[in-house]
C-alpha cells in the first residue's frame, strides 16, 4: 500500500518575478499538448496578474490553483488574481477533471484496491 501524501504536490507553476515556468518532472508522462496548455495558462496568468501561480494536487487528488505575491509587490492585486483563478478554473474545467483522474489512477493508487 502506497503511503498517502500529506502535503500538496506541485504539478507546475510560473513566477513573474523570475520570469520562469516550472513543470514537475514526476508528471513527465503527460501528453505534450497537456504540458503546453498548462505552460501557456500559467505564464499568461502571471504576465497579466503578476505574482506566482502554482497548480497543485491536494492529498485527496483535487487540483487547486494557488496564487501569491512578494510582500514588496505593490502592483499585485489579490482580488483580480482571485477572479482570474476562478476564470481559469471555469475555462479549463475539463482539463482539470482529466488531470485529477490521472493523478488518482497513477499516483494515489485509486482503483488498485485488492479486496
Amino acid at each position: 500500500m502506497a503511503e498517502e501524501a500529506k502535503e500538496n504536490v506541485v504539478l507546475c507553476g510560473a513566477n513573474s518575478y523570475e520570469e520562469k515556468y516550472y513543470f514537475n518532472p514526476v508528471f513527465s508522462n503527460l501528453p505534450e499538448t497537456v504540458k503546453n496548455e498548462l505552460q501557456a495558462m500559467c505564464v499568461l496568468f502571471t504576465e497579466g496578474a503578476g505574482g506566482i501561480l502554482t497548480v497543485e494536487y491536494t492529498p485527496e487528488g483535487t487540483l487547486t490553483l494557488r496564487t501569491g505575491a512578494s510582500e514588496y509587490d505593490y502592483y499585485y492585486d489579490e482580488i483580480e488574481a482571485g477572479l482570474k483563478v476562478r476564470k481559469l478554473s471555469e475555462e479549463h474545467a475539463e482539463l482539470f477533471e482529466m488531470l485529477e483522474l490521472y493523478y488518482r489512477v497513477f499516483f494515489s493508487g485509486e482503483g488498485n484496491d485488492k479486496k
